[in-house]
């Protein structure tokens, strides 16, 4: 035996330390308090990820303050213009809300679904401002540089509307929107056409009539757009006709802003014998020139001008303004203006009319 094996020894010999040293370890048993770590960490994993989904579910909160002092030869008052409370958020990824309420006068001047499946073709129904116009839609107060919206806006848009109503420029209906070539984070060509109630904020429709918005907008470069709306409608039980037509202009980019617009209509007015009513024909139109000093700082100017009745030129209204815009911090815009208004009517004076508001932004 001990002769069979001996040739072999050798190779047994090498062969033995290298099963002992290429032979892995046993692994030892883990340790505890390491053990404890990875288990508390994927913990916190899990309910870092439940809170998320949490508070993404809930609206984000955000609002305004807009309050002031005016003074004129026929009155000096202070003033709270807007008290806004904004609750917005997504349903889905594509589908999202907003709600947004005046506690100045109370009432819910925004509330609205937004279902967004293409660029090309978006989908809103609720409340909300009416496709009108530039400044109605793109120029939000906390955006706009003046105090006042012009006359023809405020006149014949839902502000102060000679057909009655004081609307912000707002209505009830569903509208199709969306934009098409698009460049860079803007469309080429946009439209927006919508059917609504053309009764004003939270109210039903008073007549089987529906209103019909519609505008389209070219933007071929950057910061410049053209824009031609449409608006025809009836109003009130009697159904009342309200037309309007609207064109506008606008350049707002770097230190520049450049802005103009015409707005036409015609209402329908009831006479005093509340049996006849006269189509009454209306006009105006605003320009809008200013030049950002700082990033904080805008000095702005507005010739605006509206003819009430397009055959009585004593009810023609023009407002010389200039203002400056200051916003030091994120939260707090300053505006001061001064507005000289001429009237064409030798019943009413001409005067002069300078207002400061601050607005606190949260």
């Amino acid at each position: 035996m001990k002769t069979f094996f001996a040739p072999f020894l050798p190779l047994v010999l090498m062969i033995v330390p290298f099963r002992i040293f290429a032979e892995p370890p046993h692994p030892s048993a883990p340790d505890p308090v390491v053990a404890d770590l990875c288990a508390e960490l994927d913990s916190l994993k899990t309910r870092t990820a439940t809170w998320e989904k949490i508070l993404a579910a809930l609206p984000k909160i955000s609002g305004y303050v807009q309050t002031g002092y005016t003074w004129s030869e026929r009155s000096s008052t202070f003033f709270i213009k807007r008290v806004r409370l904004n609750l917005s958020g997504a349903l889905a990824e594509r589908l999202d809300y907003r709600i947004q309420i005046e506690f100045c006068s109370p009432k819910i001047v925004d509330a609205y679904l937004r279902y967004r499946p293409f660029e090309a073709l978006n989908i809103q129904l609720g409340e909300y401002k009416l496709p009108f116009s530039i400044e109605n839609t793109e120029y939000v107060p906390l955006k706009y540089e003046f105090i006042e919206y012009p006359l023809s806006l405020r006149r014949l848009m839902g502000f102060d509307d000679l057909c009655g109503l004081s609307a912000t420029g707002r209505d009830m209906g569903a509208m199709l929107y969306g934009g098409f070539f698009k460049r860079g984070d803007y469309s080429i060509l946009n439209y927006n056409v919508g059917v609504f109630n053309g009764e004003g904020l939270n109210v039903k429709d008073l007549n089987r009539a529906k209103d019909v918005v519609a505008r389209l907008t070219l933007k071929p470069f950057a910061g410049f757009q053209v824009a031609a709306s449409g608006y025809w409608g009836r109003y009130g039980e009697r159904s009342l006709e309200r037309t309007r037509y609207g064109l506008g202009a606008c350049y707002d980019r770097g230190p520049v802003v450049l802005r103009c617009e015409y707005i036409c209509g015609t209402t329908g007015m009831p006479q005093a014998d509340g049996e006849q009513v006269v189509g009454q024909q209306s006009e105006g139109w605003y320009a809008v020139g200013g030049v950002r000093i700082t990033r904080s700082l805008l000095a702005v100017a507005r010739y605006d001008t509206f003819l009430e009745d397009r055959s009585v030129g004593a009810t023609r209204q023009t407002n010389w303004t200039a203002g400056v815009l200051w916003q030091p911090v994120k939260h707090l815009r300053c505006q001061l203006n001064y507005t000289y208004e001429d009237y064409a009517s030798p019943a009413v004076a001409n005067g002069n009319v300078v207002s400061v508001m601050l607005s606190g932004i949260f």
